[in-house]
């Protein structure tokens, strides 16, 4: 039967950063070369597709047509309006959905791939988070991510812890500039595929959300059944 995961249907509200976000992912797209990031994050997906924080939907253009539906949970009212826009112009079946990452609202084993893009940054509990993508994956399914995590550099580094404690998650909707994206794979039971890290935008002034890893984990595929079992 399906897991439905009773949530408020904008249980992320967050107004004046949505709207700073949906011009703000467009620029990016357009000038700090993410929409190319978008397109090689998704390149070779099949299947059935789970989206978290799917946001205004910018990844839904980048979708490659071996995708047979897209499920995009968003939580924020006003992203996810521009999201169910987005979808209705998209290649492939895109179905928006209200919810958020640690309590999805949808069957367990029903997806063949997950995506995450830019978002694990602001996510309440990233370990119930993580936890349900690993609960909605097949055996064996991929989770593809995008997400900006913590700097290499001292200075940058401690930058970055000082602003997360203090006016950043207060002003860019709940984001965190220095969660070890990768460490918490791990730690959740996902097993790497492969990774690299990148710099966005490549060249200028770095921001603190410029370091940045673009990678694939999966869920560990069932055990073998030994002999006579």
């Amino acid at each position: 039967m399906p897991v439905r995961r009773r949530t408020a249907p904008d249980a992320v509200h967050h107004p004046l950063f949505a709207r700073y976000w949906d011009r703000a992912s467009t620029v990016a797209d357009e000038r700090a070369g993410v929409a190319e990031l978008r397109s090689e994050l998704l390149s070779g997906l099949s299947g059935r597709v789970i989206e978290i924080g799917a946001g205004n939907g910018r990844n839904f253009s980048h979708y490659p047509e071996t995708v047979s539906e897209v499920v995009a949970i968003e939580p924020e009212h006003h992203l996810r309006r521009l999201a169910a826009r987005a979808g209705l112009r998209a290649a492939v079946p895109v179905d928006v959905v209200p919810g958020v990452a640690e309590a999805l609202p949808v069957k367990s084993e029903a997806f063949d791939a997950a995506v995450a893009c830019l978002v694990l940054c602001s996510v309440r509990d990233m370990r119930r988070a993580l936890a349900e993508l690993m609960r909605v994956l097949k055996p064996g399914g991929e989770l593809r991510f995008l997400e900006h995590g913590r700097s290499d550099g001292r200075v940058m580094a401690t930058t970055q812890r000082v602003l997360d404690r203090t006016v950043w998650p207060l002003v860019f909707g709940g984001c965190h500039t220095a969660r070890e994206v990768r460490a918490e794979l791990a730690a959740a039971g996902f097993e790497p595929v492969g990774h690299r890290r990148l710099r966005v935008p490549e060249r200028g002034l770095p921001t603190p959300s410029s370091a940045c890893v673009l990678g694939t984990v999966r869920r560990p595929a069932l055990p073998l059944t030994a002999p006579g079992e």
